[in-house]
C-alpha cells in the first residue's frame, strides 16, 4: 500500500520515435552499463531521471521501445528523452563511420550490442556523478548518487512523491562534507565539496568547459579536485557528446591489452593508442569495447 501511494500517476505508453531502435539486451547496456547512474528496473521496465526529468522506458512489441511519463508531463518529457537518447541520429550509422572492416574485434562488438547509443545527459549532472565513481562498482555509485539526491537534492514534485533531483551544484556548496560523507562518499566527499564551491563561486565555468574544443576542454576538467583524465573523458563523452573522447578504466585496459596487444600501457598511451586508431569517434567505439568486456571477456575469454 505504502510503494502504491508513492509512485507516480503515468502516462500510457507510447511508442518511441527515432532511428534505430536498440537490439535485444542493448537498452539494459545502454541504462545499466556505466553511462549513467539514475536508472533501475523492476519488472521490465526501467524508470530514470536526468536534470528535472522523470521517465519510464521498457520492451514493446516487434523489437521497439516505448516510455511514459508522469502524468501532465507528456510533451516536455518526449523532447527530454529525443534529446537525451540522441533519437535524432541513427546509431547504427554511427558505427559504421568506425573501422571495423579493418578490426575483427570491434567488428564482433557492434554485432554483440546493435543500435547501442552514447546518452547526452546533463554536463553538470555527469560531472557529480562521475566525481563518486572512483573505484566503485556502478551498483555502489547508484547508491551514491540516490543518497545525494534524497538529503542534498530537492523533491522532484508532487505528481512523483518520494523522488529527488540531484542537488545543484550550489546545494552541495552550501552543504558541509560530514553531511556529504553522510551520503556514503567517502573520500570523494571532500572532492565534490570542494568542486562545488569553486564552481558556485564561478557561475558559467563548467558551462565554458564544455564549449571549448576538446582537448582544452578536458584540461579545465582535471583542474576540478578529483578529476583525472579518465573522468574528464567520461564527462565530456556522456555529458558534450564529444565522440573524441577515449574514457580508459580498467575495462579498457583489460580489453586494449588483450586484443590489441596494448599489455603494460599506461591509460594515457592507451587512450592516445584509442584517438588514433579509432578515429573521430573514438568514444562510440570505447564504449563498444567496454560492453563488450564486462559481458563477453571472461578470463581466459577468446
Amino acid at each position: 500500500m505504502v510503494q502504491a501511494e508513492l509512485s507516480p500517476r503515468w502516462t500510457e505508453w507510447h511508442p518511441l520515435r527515432g532511428a534505430g531502435a536498440p537490439g535485444e539486451g542493448v537498452l539494459e547496456e545502454m541504462l545499466d552499463g556505466g553511462q549513467a547512474f539514475r536508472w533501475h528496473r523492476q519488472d521490465g521496465t526501467w524508470t530514470g531521471q536526468w536534470g528535472p526529468h522523470l521517465a519510464r522506458l521498457r520492451r514493446g512489441p516487434a523489437d521497439t521501445v516505448e516510455w511514459s511519463a508522469p502524468q501532465g508531463f507528456l510533451e516536455p518529457t518526449r523532447a527530454a528523452l529525443a534529446q537525451y537518447l540522441d533519437l535524432e541520429r541513427d546509431p547504427r550509422k554511427l558505427a559504421d563511420a568506425l573501422p571495423w572492416r579493418s578490426d575483427p574485434h570491434l567488428a564482433r562488438c557492434l554485432e554483440a550490442f546493435p543500435g547501442l547509443r552514447l546518452l547526452r545527459q546533463p554536463f553538470g549532472e555527469t560531472l557529480l556523478c562521475f566525481l563518486c565513481s572512483a573505484t566503485k562498482q556502478i551498483v555502489q555509485i547508484k547508491q551514491m548518487v540516490a543518497r545525494l539526491a534524497e538529503r542534498v537534492g530537492r523533491p522532484w514534485g508532487a505528481e512523483a512523491p518520494g523522488r529527488h533531483c540531484l542537488p545543484s551544484w550550489e546545494a552541495i556548496a552550501a552543504a558541509t562534507e560530514p553531511a556529504l560523507r553522510a551520503c556514503g562518499l567517502g573520500f570523494r566527499a571532500r572532492h565534490i565539496h570542494r568542486t562545488a564551491q569553486f564552481l558556485a563561486a564561478h557561475p558559467g565555468w563548467l558551462e565554458a568547459a564544455a564549449a571549448a574544443p576538446y582537448p582544452q576542454a578536458r584540461d579545465r576538467l582535471c583542474e576540478l579536485p578529483g578529476v583525472g583524465e579518465k573522468v574528464a573523458d567520461c564527462v565530456l563523452l556522456f555529458g558534450a557528446g564529444r565522440l573524441e573522447a577515449f574514457p580508459v578504466d580498467v575495462w579498457i585496459l583489460r580489453a586494449m591489452a588483450r586484443r590489441y596487444g596494448l599489455d603494460g600501457w599506461k591509460p594515457a598511451q592507451v587512450a592516445q593508442f584509442g584517438r588514433a586508431h579509432f578515429g573521430e569517434r573514438a568514444g562510440l567505439a570505447q564504449q563498444y569495447l567496454f560492453a563488450w568486456e564486462r559481458k563477453f571477456g571472461r578470463v581466459g575469454g577468446s
